[in-house]
């Protein structure tokens, strides 16, 4: 590693300023459609960028093509999500479990405190189960098609679903991230959550408070003749019930046992499976349109498609086709490719020595404690959005930071708490965030669209920011046992 050359800041710069600008050009370009394909160049070309400032500070293209695979390679689990989520809600379609979801949440939930209702049925099982990804792809795809069915808007209750996910997530001992945070500060895991309520309560109260003034000023009047249409075509198509939520119940108790999220996923996808061939032949059959095929291989191949090219519904409700017509592992495709892009502009990054650099450059604008958590925010919002990966944006300025905690006399669960306020609160709010795109694809709302109403995720840096600078609740290294 003797031949490679120190990055300066302009080099560390360069890509990351290429980056914004291509950005920035693909939102004007192609407004709410640049993550099909157009903010995927952008981050090849930044990359590309990054290439030749290593190249020209001695690191050779097998170096280089290293990091790239190992950045990729840190996103991998995260594809087989996406794809297995993407046949999950396919199949849920078919087999009624979405539509039952559905038609139950419209009885229950009324216009008025729908969003607050969303953001705390979310936090309540993210909590019990510790995944954001599990709510959102199961509890989340059917509070999207409550809000579509009942004329509400489906970016505010994204930004409900992602409000409370993200909370009862960061909150919860059995989360991967609520884990991985105090493990790289060097604290335990029950003083870091004793220590983030703090500024992750008050922050989903305020949140609470936003969604329930925006209930209250929402117009109802047309609200109780579309959804008893809505209510009458979702009867007769799938007949839900009771039994059509067995699926989800799978989903939910292997999540709380901690069965790892891949093989959860999948087990709930062959759930949906199940339940469609036992209770939704009529609705296979019309999905498959295809006469000359005996019953038993009309209900396979209607299944097969559901899983790998998702549900198209055909009620003849404009609005419930616009919901229902979703899933399969090919509408995954955009966002893995997405994912790929970013990690590979990540890994470039991170093996060239330019990351570092960076966080380096933040350092040295550190004046005090305060400055230090301010700079440790900054750190992991910077983070999600060059290496496109929570993890990475906790463990780099985790690891790069660690040792500055404790010159400035604070304890590490200051810096595992502005972690997650940082790091694992943003991921979603990231285009081509490996959480922000996968929130995307499974709720079918574009990241920029529901960014302004993820209210916590938004609150909640700015408390942590906010405490940081007037010194509220900042732990003293000595007081380190009692946090």
């Amino acid at each position: 590693m003797s031949q490679h050359k120190p990055a300066s800041s302009l080099d560390a710069l360069l890509p990351v300023f290429a980056l914004i600008c291509m950005l920035m050009a693909s939102v004007y370009l192609f407004s709410s459609d640049s993550s099909s394909g157009a903010n995927q160049i952008a981050l090849i070309l930044a990359a590309c960028v990054a290439l030749v400032v290593g190249v020209k500070n001695g690191f050779t293209w097998k170096e280089m093509e290293q990091g790239i695979i190992e950045g990729i390679s840190v996103a991998t689990p995260a594809l087989l999500i996406l794809f297995s989520v993407g046949s999950l809600i396919g199949t849920w379609i078919l087999a009624g479990t979405v539509p039952t979801m559905i038609y139950y949440g419209m009885q229950i939930l009324s216009p008025t405190y729908f969003y607050a209702a969303c953001c705390i049925l979310c936090a309540v099982i993210a909590l019990s189960i510790g995944s954001s990804w599990t709510v959102a792809g199961t509890l989340g795809i059917a509070l999207i098609g409550i809000a579509g069915a009942m004329g509400l808007s489906v970016e505010i209750t994204a930004g409900a679903i992602i409000s409370g996910a993200y909370f009862g997530d960061k909150m919860s001992p059995l989360s991967d991230t609520t884990n991985l945070a105090p493990a790289v500060a060097g604290t335990d895991i029950f003083s870091h959550i004793r220590h983030m309520t703090w500024t992750t309560v008050p922050s989903i109260i305020i949140a609470l408070v936003l969604f329930f003034i925006i209930g209250l000023n929402t117009d109802t009047s047309q609200f109780s003749s579309n959804l008893s249409t809505s209510m009458e075509v979702l009867q007769q198509e799938f007949a839900p019930s009771p039994l059509l939520l067995l699926p989800l119940l799978v989903v939910l108790g292997l999540a709380y046992k901690k069965v790892p999220a891949f093989p959860t996923v999948i087990i709930g996808t062959l759930a949906g499976a199940v339940c469609a061939a036992l209770f939704q032949y009529d609705a296979i059959i019309k999905f498959v349109n295809d006469d000359s095929l005996p019953s038993v291989v009309a209900i396979i191949k209607g299944i097969w498609i559901a899983m790998f090219d998702g549900y198209t519904s055909n009620t003849g409700d404009s609005v419930l086709d616009s919901l229902l017509s979703r899933g399969g592992m090919s509408s995954m495709v955009t966002t893995v490719w997405l994912i790929l892009c970013a990690m590979a502009f990540g890994g470039v990054m991170e093996v060239t020595g330019l990351l570092a650099r960076l966080l380096e450059g933040v350092l040295k604008a550190v004046r005090g404690s305060s400055s230090l958590i301010i700079a440790t925010l900054g750190c992991g919002i910077g983070a999600n959005v060059v290496c496109g990966d929570q993890y990475i944006a906790i463990l780099l300025p985790g690891r790069m930071l660690k040792l500055e905690y404790p010159k400035h006399d604070l304890a590490p669960v200051n810096l595992s708490r502005t972690l997650e306020d940082s790091a694992t609160i943003t991921s979603p709010l990231v285009p081509w965030n490996t959480c922000g795109a996968f929130m995307a694809s499974t709720l079918g709302v574009a990241t920029l669209a529901y960014l302004p109403f993820a209210f916590f995720n938004l609150i909640c840096p700015l408390v942590s920011g906010t405490y940081a600078y007037f010194k509220f609740k900042i732990e003293p290294l000595e007081h380190e046992a009692t946090a």
